[in-house]
């Protein structure tokens, strides 16, 4: 199973750079993408399905604003929008595809993390959004497997970012966002895998560059995108692929091919 994530940084702006046109040669089974910047009227009229993939999606009540999708070529048993955490889920930030059967349970999630760049007051939802998160997953991980793809906003470790020295006191790799990190993939406490370090020890493997000054051309990135998933299904994983031969946002497709079907 090929599993692609895209923080699109505007749906319509995404597909007038050909992202849509480069996805039928991914032979892609599942499509997340975050940061649709787009309502239902404009998603489903233009948006719906993409390769025979079928999406759904969870809408920011903003426009113009955040928004998650997850296309599929199988129909889930399930489907989850939200959190329940109304702060959050009028943001669009977290759509769950369910495909359960008889002795498995499966979900495929597709989640926006807020950013807290913008200043104090949107870093502290950031960190309500984290203190929120932390018990869901934990939650899913003991009843299910999943795969959570996500610009998760956080580089978690000195390798992730290519200026780690004078970014400690910046949004995405505060001390707190980190420890936060740390503790969701302690086998002790939340368990759960980076599956792209599993298969990539590499540096400057990064998938978002700043638009100022000149960070794409000198790779000055940072690894904000990633697939998250329980031990079982992470074991699957076989090969990873960051996308940099076009720029369809400020962020890279980030895929991961997995052995096991739907």
């Amino acid at each position: 199973m090929r599993f692609i994530t895209l923080n699109l940084n505007g749906i319509r702006s995404a597909a007038s750079k050909g992202v849509f046109d480069w996805l039928p040669q991914q032979q892609a089974d599942v499509l997340g993408v975050q940061e649709l910047k787009a309502q239902a009227d404009v998603v489903q009229s233009q948006f719906s399905e993409c390769e025979k993939l079928k999406g759904h999606f969870h809408y920011a009540q903003k426009k113009g604003y955040s928004g998650v999708g997850l296309y599929t070529r199988e129909e889930p048993s399930d489907l989850i929008t939200g959190i329940g955490v109304p702060e959050f889920d009028d943001e669009g930030r977290w759509v769950e595809k369910r495909f359960d059967k008889p002795g498995r349970k499966l979900s495929l999630i597709s989640c926006y993390f807020p950013s807290g760049s913008s200043g104090e007051e949107r870093q502290q939802a950031k960190f309500r959004f984290l203190a929120a998160m932390a018990p869901r997953l934990l939650e899913l991980r003991a009843e299910r497997e999943f795969i959570l793809v996500a610009d998760v906003n956080i580089a978690h470790k000195e390798i992730d970012l290519k200026n780690w020295r004078g970014n400690q006191k910046n949004s995405g790799f505060l001390p707190e966002e980190r420890a936060w990190m740390t503790q969701l993939l302690d086998p002790a406490q939340g368990g759960l895998i980076d599956v792209f370090r599993t298969l990539n020890d590499r540096a400057e493997q990064y998938t978002w560059w700043s638009n100022r000054g000149q960070a794409w051309a000198k790779n000055v990135g940072w690894r904000l995108d990633y697939h998250l998933a329980t031990p079982g299904i992470a074991a699957t994983a076989k090969r990873e692929a960051i996308y940099l031969d076009q720029r369809f946002s400020d962020h890279a497709p980030l895929t991961i091919d997995y052995d096991f079907s739907l």
